[in-house]
């Protein structure tokens, strides 16, 4: 069993549920922008800026990323401590590993700041 610090929730469990209800949340942000485009065919910037200006929108984006940044952890974790093992890559494994996560981190705080910005930003 691996045991690191850089899990999401130091269980198992809460990470496989974690990931499930990220995909949900996914999933359903998908589907409604999809139907969104579907249902107006003649979009224009002034729909697209009136659906994202209203508040239940940016709430539902934030929501949105918060599950993006907790899906994709989990998965590069998982990732991480599955493939990058001692026996893949000999004694470099926990270096490699912590740099991977490391590096991970870093580009979905960037993103996750980078879309509250965008939503909420003037």
């Amino acid at each position: 069993m691996v045991t690191n610090v850089t899990n999401l929730s130091r269980s198992g469990l809460y990470d496989w549920m974690a990931q499930r209800v990220s995909a949900v949340v996914l999933a359903a942000y998908v589907l409604f922008l999809l139907g969104y485009l579907i249902c107006n065919p003649g979009l224009t910037f002034a729909d697209w800026h009136g659906l994202f200006s209203q508040s239940w929108m940016r709430i539902f984006s934030l929501l949105t990323l918060v599950s993006l940044s907790v899906h994709a952890w989990v998965g590069m974790w998982t990732i991480s401590t599955d493939y990058l093992t001692p026996m893949a890559l000999g004694k470099s494994a926990t270096v490699v590993r912590f740099l991977f996560q490391a590096v991970c981190g870093l580009v979905m705080f960037v993103i996750f700041v980078w879309g509250v910005q965008i939503l909420w930003g003037n």
